[in-house]
């Protein structure tokens, strides 16, 4: 029997919306800010999902002040630029009128910065499919996509575990439902693998948008 979920969890960046162009851009310039400079974007894709913190320091080896001084650089050229160099995913607005439809309760958790997220939903005009955004303070904290889905769940206390779920294309997304001890979907049209997904052990696996509806719907 299909198991009927009230309550989604979406991420934002490789679920919702692709924005490679935008991240790796913002990632170019502030890493040139350290006379590192990648010509390459498509190298810069890693960036795509987990804190930025974290990965200046895991690919890179930035010490805390760095790594703090390269988020500041990549905010002066999202916050202007780059959070617009970005592309909702066909197919997605279709898949949030039908969940709306069935009147389930939308949630975003992002490990973006609520400020940042919530003006990109404003500017794809699906702000209001949401009940709200769950995202990270621009001081760092609440990052980690554990604590992002732990504020969220906070938000609606009546919520049942049981029909909770949280879909996202990379591992962050898993763990961090793993954590909360809710279900989770990986998606594979973002920036997870199959191998990278798969080792986390979501309940489900979507190849695409289609396949995410028919689990969710």
């Amino acid at each position: 029997m299909k198991k009927i979920y009230d309550t989604i969890l979406f991420d934002l960046d490789g679920t919702l919306t692709d924005p490679k162009l935008g991240i790796t851009k913002s990632i170019q310039y502030s890493l040139k800010y350290f006379g590192i400079f990648e010509n390459n974007l498509d190298d810069l894709k890693k960036f795509i999902g987990p804190p930025l913190k974290d990965s200046f320091k895991e690919y890179y080896n930035f010490s805390d002040t760095d790594a703090n001084s390269a988020v500041d650089k990549y905010r002066e050229y999202f916050a202007d630029k780059g959070i617009f160099e970005n592309r909702l995913y066909t197919g997605i607005i279709e898949l949030l009128n039908k969940l709306c439809s069935e009147e389930k309760n939308l949630i975003i958790a992002t490990s973006k910065p609520t400020v940042f997220a919530e003006r990109i939903l404003k500017h794809f005009n699906i702000h209001q499919y949401f009940k709200f955004v769950a995202g990270s303070n621009l001081d760092g904290t609440q990052s980690k996509k554990g604590e992002v889905i732990s504020y969220a769940l906070k938000q609606g206390k009546y919520w049942d575990k049981d029909k909770i779920i949280m879909v996202g294309d990379r591992k962050y997304d898993v763990i961090g439902a793993k954590e909360a001890k809710i279900d989770s979907i990986g998606v594979l049209y973002g920036y997870g693998s199959f191998e990278e997904l798969k080792k986390e052990r979501p309940e489900y696996i979507a190849k695409n948008i289609d396949e995410l509806s028919k689990i969710l719907v």
